[in-house]
């Protein structure tokens, strides 16, 4: 009797120590995660994302006239990206206005009396723009066409000869066009011994290009949306149109344009820098901003057919719709405002 007596006691006491082990070594639970889910009430807001990133504006100019004038540059008159039609003059050498005018063939020999092509029909259209001719566009240069030219001549302040010098006149395709001139050939003071291409066409305006990672790429589709500042505090705006990948830097090209295809700058192209790149600081709207009742997105739940729901207090669901979501936020219709509801969804009661 003895020996059990003995083993009993052994027996409560592994047990109380195994008791106290357990009370005295297992931690207290955390309040927060033995809540398996919260409640938050439903209320007004909004929702919407973003990210900041550069748009890079940059013009592409191109070779559309060469200097034919010798001599010394007395004058530059015409800045980089203004706009110029028949008859601008561009830059002064030993005093003498170069002018530009529109045509496809370029000034290759004097126009004076009696000289007849395409060449010639191209000084009589810039004339006739100018109010100094009123004849027939015939490519002839008749006593008409020189009597023309000798009244341009006194405009401008040069000797009044009736022809033009091979010099006097660069001709490009179109007009009116924005340009600019080459400085290292056309700066006053410099030599000019003529044939030097120091005339660039500007388009319409300039590109517009966001460069991005992949991942953001991703989150650029067509026609988002992209405020850009303009260099003067503005506010330009934006819409992607299309991707592309740059094998050199490996990053992804993102193509921006107006809407409906409209020029992003419109009328204030000019702020652009026509050499080089200018960054402007940007936001792209990766969602737009949606206002409604707000609810956390983990408040939702989808259930087998499809219909997203959100659980009350009682456990109910209520079905809803969500018009738009992000980061952890959605904007749903359906449930009142002020309705707490379970988060997450998916919790359950222990």
């Amino acid at each position: 009797m003895g020996w059990l007596v003995g083993g009993l006691v052994l027996v409560g006491l592994g047990a109380g120590v195994g008791w106290a082990a357990a009370t005295v070594l297992t931690p207290a639970e955390d309040p927060l995660e033995a809540t398996e889910f919260t409640y938050v009430a439903v209320a007004p807001g909004e929702v919407g994302s973003s990210i900041n990133l550069n748009t890079v504006a940059e013009w592409a100019p191109v070779p559309v006239g060469a200097n034919k004038a010798t001599g010394t540059v007395t004058e530059v008159v015409v800045a980089a990206g203004d706009e110029v039609q028949q008859g601008s003059v561009l830059y002064r050498v030993d005093e003498r206005p170069v002018v530009v005018a529109q045509g496809d063939v370029p000034a290759y020999r004097p126009i004076e009396s009696g000289v007849r092509g395409d060449d010639v029909a191209q000084l009589q259209r810039m004339l006739d723009a100018l109010g100094f001719y009123s004849g027939d566009i015939d490519g002839r240069a008749m006593w008409s066409t020189t009597a023309a030219v000798r009244a341009w001549q006194k405009s401008l302040g040069v000797e009044q000869t009736g022809t033009v010098g091979v010099g006097d006149v660069i001709f490009v395709p179109t007009l009116p066009t924005r340009v600019s001139l080459d400085t290292e050939v056309i700066s006053r003071g410099a030599s000019v011994s003529g044939g030097e291409a120091v005339l660039r066409g500007l388009p319409a305006s300039p590109s517009f290009t966001v460069p991005v990672t992949d991942s953001q790429a991703g989150m650029m589709p067509p026609g988002t949306r992209v405020e850009i500042a303009s260099p003067e505090g503005g506010e330009w705006i934006g819409f992607v149109v299309d991707q592309r990948r740059d094998e050199q830097s490996g990053t992804v090209i993102v193509s921006l344009s107006g809407v409906d295809d409209s020029v992003i700058c419109g009328d204030e192209c000019g702020q652009i820098p026509v050499t080089g790149q200018a960054p402007l600081p940007s936001r792209i709207v990766t969602v737009e901003t949606v206002a409604g009742l707000v609810v956390p997105s983990a408040a939702l739940v989808t259930g087998g057919d499809g219909q997203i729901a959100v659980i009350d207090e009682d456990g109910e669901r209520i079905p809803v719709t969500m018009t738009a979501s992000a980061r952890g936020m959605s904007v749903v219709d359906g449930v009142a405002d002020g309705t707490r509801v379970r988060v997450p969804a998916s919790g359950t009661t222990s």
